[in-house]
């Protein structure tokens, strides 16, 4: 089972980039206003469709569970090797779980978390987090 996911953006090129980034993948197919991404890990197909009035939805985000620290620190040396803002969080409380994670966002203002689940807490989010606050 994949998921699928389709988002528009105003910049293909610049979109395709982060998400070449944040993926470590290139897309299967590159048109002139479209760009599919085709993953196992994560199970993902991404489509990206040109749209020039495409703005992040308020509140959302997205994210990407990974089964290492290991894992998170390779996104955030591919993040930061591209130069993309990254927000880096290590063993913290989010979402009832103290997690590692990183955060990035993409084009259009959508923020991505990479994260990994050390353990679950009763704890809701430590109050110096982002966590999965919109900025």
């Amino acid at each position: 089972m994949k998921m699928h996911l389709n988002l528009a953006t105003r910049d293909l090129d610049a979109a395709i980039a982060f998400y070449s980034t944040l993926l470590d993948a290139k897309p299967e197919k590159i048109l002139a206003d479209y760009a599919l991404f085709v993953t196992d890990l994560p199970a993902l197909e991404l489509a990206l469709d040109l749209e020039p009035t495409a703005t992040a939805g308020p509140g959302q985000h997205f994210g990407i569970v990974v089964d290492s620290v290991d894992a998170v620190d390779a996104q955030i040396a591919r993040l930061s090797a591209a130069d993309y803002p990254i927000e880096v969080e290590r063993e913290g409380t989010c979402c009832y779980a103290n997690q590692t994670k990183i955060w990035a966002s993409d084009p259009e203002g959508r923020r991505w978390e990479t994260y990994v689940v050390h353990q679950d807490t009763a704890a809701r989010n430590d109050e110096d987090l982002s966590c999965c606050r919109t900025a």
